[in-house]
C-alpha cells in the first residue's frame, strides 16, 4: 500500500544515519587515547633507524655500517621472546596501581626517555659502538612497549571497533613519524643532534601522561580458552614429583607459550595457517629493507637536510595519513585481503619510482615531493591493513604473546635483510637497489592472491570473547 511505502527522507536517513555513526566512533575516549598511544609507540622508530642513520652518514659513517645498524630492529624481531613475561607478570607495586598492560607501558616509555638522552651524549664520530649499544637499549623498550600497547588496544575494544582504533593508532604513529624525522632533522640543523635527541627525550611525555589517564581493559576468557589453560592444572597433578621451581616453571611456559600457539593453529586449517604465516613474514620485507637507505640516499644525491626534513617528512608523512583514511575506507568497501594485496603492490610501486628517481632524477624539491607522496600513501594504506589484520588473528586472553609473535614475523626477515642493505647499494648502486626492494613484494603479493582466491578470508574471523 502507498501508505507503507518508506519516504525517501526516511530512506536517505538511515545511509546518513550509518556515515554518522562511523564517524562518531572517532569521539570514543578510547579511540582518542589511542591517538596519542600510536604517537608514543611511533617516536622511537625513525629516531632508531632513519634519523640515526643521517646523523651517522653526516659524521662520515660508512654506509655499510649504517646498515648493519639496522640489526638493533631484531630487538623488535626477538620481542615474541619476552612478551610471555609482559602478558602475565605482574611488576611489584606498579601493577597494583596501574594493571597489567599500564604498568608495562609506564616503565617502557620512562626507558625510552632515558635512552634517547643517552643517545643524546653520543658522538658518533668518535666511537659508534656507543651510540649502537644506546640504540640496542631504546629498541628494547620501544619493543616492549609497543607490546604492552599493542594488548592495549585490542583488549580494549570489540571487534568491530578495532578499525577505528587502529586508524587512530597509525594516525598518532605518523604523527611521531613528523617530530622523530622532520621535527628532529631539523633541529639538528639548527641546533645539533644533542639537542636534537634531547627535545626527542621530552616528548616521550606525551605517552606517560596518556598512560596515566587511560583505562585498564579488562578481558574475559573464552569456554574453549579455559578449557585448554585447564591443562595447565593437569600437568601439574601428573608432574606432582617434580620440584616446585620446575613445576613453576613449566606451567608459566605452557600457560604463556604453548596455549597460545595451540590456539592460534586449532582455529585455522593447517594449510591456511601455514599460509598467514608466510605471507605475514613476506608482507613488510620492502618497506624494511630500503629504511635505512632512504636518508643516505637523499643526502648521497645532494639534497640539504632543511629540504629533507620539509619535503621527506614534513609534507611526505602527512601525506602519510591520507593513505592511513584511504586504507580504512577501502577495507570497510573491500575486506581485508584485496586491500592487503593493493598495500603491497603500491609499495612495490613506490620502490619503482625511487629507483627512477636515482637513475633520472636529479636534486628537484618536486621529484623528491612526487616519489615520497606516492610512498607515504602507499605506507599509510600497506600500515592500516596489517594492523587490522594481525588484530583479527589474536584471542584476547593472549594479545600480547599472539600479536607479539605476529610482528616478530615479519620483523625478523625485514631487519636480516635490512642489515645488508648498506652492502648491497654499494653493490648495485640505488638505481639496482630499489629494484631490487621493489622486487621482495612479489612473495607476499602471491601468498595473499592465494587466500584471497580460496576464500580464506572466511577462515579470519576469530571466535574470540567479548571485551570488557
Amino acid at each position: 500500500m502507498p501508505g507503507n511505502e518508506p519516504t525517501p527522507s526516511s530512506e536517505d536517513a538511515k545511509p546518513r544515519s550509518a556515515w554518522l555513526q562511523a564517524i562518531f566512533v572517532y569521539r570514543q575516549p578510547r579511540v582518542v587515547l589511542m591517538l596519542f598511544l600510536g604517537f608514543s609507540a611511533g617516536l622511537p622508530f625513525y629516531l632508531i633507524f632513519q634519523t640515526l642513520s643521517a646523523w651517522l652518514r653526516q659524521e662520515g659513517i660508512q654506509r655499510s655500517t649504517i646498515g648493519m645498524m639496522a640489526w638493533v630492529g631484531l630487538m623488535f624481531s626477538f620481542k615474541v621472546l619476552w612478551a610471555p613475561i609482559v602478558d602475565r607478570f605482574r611488576i611489584p607495586f606498579l601493577h597494583a596501581w596501574f594493571g597489567r598492560r599500564r604498568s608495562w607501558m609506564l616503565v617502557a616509555q620512562i626507558g625510552i626517555a632515558a635512552s634517547l638522552l643517552n643517545i643524546s651524549d653520543s658522538q658518533p664520530g668518535l666511537d659508534v659502538m656507543d651510540v649502537a649499544w644506546a640504540a640496542v637499549l631504546l629498541a628494547f623498550c620501544a619493543a616492549t612497549q609497543d607490546i604492552a600497547i599493542d594488548a592495549w588496544r585490542i583488549e580494549s575494544a570489540e571487534v568491530k571497533m578495532q578499525g577505528a582504533m587502529a586508524a587512530a593508532y597509525q594516525m598518532g604513529y605518523r604523527m611521531a613519524l613528523i617530530a622523530g624525522g622532520a621535527g628532529a632533522l631539523g633541529i639538528a640543523g639548527s641546533y645539533g643532534w644533542s639537542v636534537s635527541y634531547t627535545s626527542m627525550a621530552l616528548l616521550a611525555a606525551v605517552g606517560i601522561v596518556t598512560t596515566l589517564l587511560a583505562p585498564e581493559p579488562s578481558v574475559i576468557a573464552s569456554a574453549d580458552t579455559i578449557q585448554r589453560e585447564a591443562r595447565v592444572d593437569e600437568w601439574l597433578a601428573r608432574n606432582s614429583h617434580l620440584p616446585k621451581w620446575m613445576r613453576n616453571v613449566g606451567s608459566q611456559f605452557i600457560a604463556a607459550v604453548v596455549c597460545p600457539l595451540q590456539d592460534f593453529f586449532s582455529r585455522f586449517p593447517f594449510a591456511v595457517a601455514l599460509v598467514i604465516v608466510l605471507f605475514v613474514c613476506c608482507y613488510r620485507l620492502t618497506d624494511f629493507t630500503m629504511g635505512s637507505m632512504a636518508n643516505p640516499f637523499y643526502i648521497d644525491q645532494g639534497y640539504t637536510l632543511t629540504e629533507i626534513g620539509t619535503v621527506v617528512k614534513a609534507i611526505g608523512l602527512p601525506v602519510g595519513m591520507l593513505g592511513v583514511i584511504i586504507g580504512g575506507v577501502l577495507i570497510a568497501r573491500l575486506g581485508v585481503l584485496p586491500v592487503l594485496f593493493i598495500g603491497s603492490a603500491l609499495i612495490m610501486t613506490s620502490n619503482v619510482g625511487f629507483a627512477l628517481l636515482a637513475k633520472f632524477g636529479t636534486p628537484t624539491l618536486i621529484g623528491l615531493g612526487l616519489v615520497n607522496a606516492l610512498d607515504n600513501i602507499a605506507l599509510g594504506i600497506h600500515g592500516t591493513v596489517l594492523i587490522t589484520f594481525l588484530s583479527s588473528l589474536t584471542n584476547p586472553r593472549y594479545t600480547a604473546t599472539q600479536y607479539a609473535l605476529f610482528t616478530s614475523f615479519y620483523a625478523l626477515p625485514g631487519k636480516v635483510l635490512e642489515g645488508f642493505s648498506g652492502f648491497i647499494a654499494e653493490k648495485l648502486g640505488y638505481f639496482g637497489f630499489f629494484l631490487y626492494t621493489a622486487s621482495l613484494s612479489i612473495p607476499a603479493l602471491l601468498l595473499v592472491y592465494w587466500l584471497w582466491k580460496r576464500n580464506a578470508v572466511e577462515a579470519l574471523s576469530v571466535n574470540v570473547s567479548p571485551r570488557g
